[in-house]
């Protein structure tokens, strides 16, 4: 996907809903039940906190409904069932997608930092200038 069109996407992806983008990424790495993958999602690194379970749980519902994701009920010996989701070739563009708004963030804010950087640098400068008076 061309920067022009990821660019023009930008404002429609909110990065509070990364974590669409993070449960892609685990589906992708492996099918996982609703327990599992919040447990994973709790031991990954990127993420801050715990995952609320509703509110993973919502998100898979939407993502199941979007196509991004698939899901059927797998059936135990022991215990009840419980619902496996994995990733569709759809949940994969997106999982792209995503990867490249994430990259694009990723060099807005290291712009922003090393802006950053030299107005703290100038700074610096002008007030050893003051203080050499």
């Amino acid at each position: 996907m061309s920067e022009d069109l990821l660019s023009k996407l930008d404002p429609m992806i909110s990065m509070e809903r990364t974590i669409q983008a993070e449960l892609l990424l685990l589906l992708g790495q492996k099918p996982s039940h609703g327990y599992e993958l919040i447990q994973r999602l709790n031991d990954s690194d990127f993420k801050s906190g715990e995952a609320d379970t509703a509110t993973v749980y919502r998100n898979l519902r939407r993502m199941d409904k979007d196509g991004l994701i698939q899901s059927h009920w797998e059936i135990g010996e022991a215990g009840p069932g419980r619902r496996l989701y994995e990733l569709t070739p759809l949940g994969k563009q997106s999982l792209d997608l995503w990867s490249q708004f994430l990259t694009l963030q990723k060099t807005k804010l290291q712009k922003f930092l090393q802006a950053y950087k030299q107005y703290e640098d100038s700074l610096a400068k002008g007030e050893n200038e003051v203080n050499k008076s």
